[in-house]
């Protein structure tokens, strides 16, 4: 299976984001309640290997994922 991902238009930006890539693990990570710790793969499938050497633009991508979900307030609830 093929991951095509979806489209995000945040703060003046279009991000295609695939399952993996910096901008969905900053979401992610934001909606489990992480702290920000810039990132990309490692969460199987087809996004490789944990990455937490990201260049200036994937740092910013992921900073982007974690305010986008912030703001969204989409929040995992443990209770």
């Amino acid at each position: 299976m093929m991951d095509t991902g979806y489209t995000v238009e945040w703060q003046g930006k279009t991000y295609q984001v695939r399952h993996g890539d910096a901008f969905d693990r900053g979401s992610a990570d934001n909606y489990y309640g992480r702290p920000p710790r810039p990132h990309k793969g490692g969460v199987g499938g087809d996004s490789g290997e944990r990455v937490a050497v990201l260049t200036e633009q994937e740092t910013a991508d992921y900073l982007a994922g974690y305010a986008y979900n912030e703001a969204m307030g989409d929040k995992k609830n443990y209770g």
